[in-house]
């Protein structure tokens, strides 16, 4: 498990400027949401801890370098020659894997680096005139580099820097973005607050005369444990850029149901939040579930399931190594699995 921070207090200056260059960025990104982001494999975990709790999560407190990628304000120097590995098998015939290395720099600050490997298997390519023209596998890439420092013995904060390659048959594109993230950890009371700005960026490169925006967005998130019980209650605010996020609704998916479209004060609320519970025992051990209201109403024009809007994870440390497995399913079409494995190169 994380260890909490021993180090004195840092000037308040650098406190203060990090959560000034945090506003900036929530100020700015305020602006130019209208238009619809690409980009949105950004929004998929790496992390099967973030995936079952719910696809996002910002304050789950780990020494499991997969952990952090969601919040560079989780890094620490805990992930000492830490080596990461995930592969995810998704919607289709796409497949993501990826791997990243951490190292702590100095007592109070780590940094980290990896590559994040986005497959959507093989597809015909056809002319305006629906001639084919062969096969192509589309791919998108994430190279990122990390880096965090403690502001004091409660609060750190980090940023990720991401380039992004993508290649379509015979287009290409680039892009550069950025995550900025604190997080503030009481290990008394085992409360956990986190604020990140995501993807801050733009292309360098373009398909063709159009620009792609990225998927910008701000997340608060809160974690706290109660009493004796070894469960950690997670909440995530996402998609705070905007706060209209209406959705179709098939009623009872009959056939002659009409798509009514859902747009009220609850409604929007709920597809804001994703709401987890993860169950440690002990540092060997932990299962957790996730409920994410959004990915549910996406799903209520097509065939839903009960499960549509749950995931679960579940990890274990045995010897050297970290093992965490977590599952989705949008709807009954749709099984999502991802595998994490780390290991700390030290114990070697």
């Amino acid at each position: 498990m994380f260890h909490p921070m021993t180090s004195k207090k840092s000037p308040f200056t650098r406190y203060r400027s990090l959560l000034l260059t945090l506003v900036i960025a929530v100020a700015t990104t305020a602006y130019g949401q209208d238009s619809p982001a690409a980009y949105n494999f950004l929004n998929l975990p790496s992390s099967t801890l973030a995936y079952g709790l719910g696809g996002i999560n910002i304050t789950a407190i780990e020494d499991d370098l997969n952990s952090i990628d969601q919040n560079p304000g989780l890094l620490g120097p805990e992930v000492e020659m830490q080596l990461g590995f995930n592969y995810m098998r998704y919607v289709g015939d796409s497949n993501f894997a990826g791997v990243k290395f951490g190292r702590r720099a100095g007592e109070h600050g780590a940094w980290a680096a990896g590559v994040q490997y986005f497959g959507y298997g093989t597809i015909k390519g056809a002319d305006i005139n629906g001639v084919l023209t062969g096969e192509f596998s589309p791919k998108d890439m994430v190279f990122n580099a990390m880096y965090a420092h403690d502001i004091n013995d409660r609060w750190r904060g980090g940023a990720n820097i991401k380039f992004i390659y993508s290649s379509y048959d015979a287009y290409s594109a680039m892009a550069l973005a950025t995550d900025l993230g604190v997080n503030y950890y009481d290990p008394e009371s085992n409360l956990s607050f986190s604020a990140v700005v995501a993807n801050l960026g733009g292309q360098v490169k373009r398909f063709n005369e159009r620009y792609d925006r990225l998927p910008v967005d701000i997340r608060l998130g809160l974690s706290k444990s109660f009493g004796s019980l070894p469960i950690t209650w997670s909440v995530t605010a996402w998609n705070l850029t905007k706060w209209h996020l209406p959705f179709y609704d098939n009623g009872d998916g009959a056939e002659d149901a009409k798509p009514e479209i859902k747009d009220s004060f609850g409604s929007n609320l709920m597809r804001h939040l994703i709401f987890a519970a993860d169950f440690i025992p002990n540092e060997k051990f932990h299962v957790g579930i996730g409920y994410n209201y959004k990915t549910r109403t996406d799903m209520s024009t097509y065939k839903r399931n009960f499960l549509s809007g749950f995931s679960a994870c579940a990890g274990i440390n045995v010897r050297n190594f970290g093992i965490g497995v977590a599952f989705s399913q949008p709807h009954s079409g749709a099984t999502t699995i991802m595998l994490n494995i780390s290991t700390k190169l030290y114990e070697f």
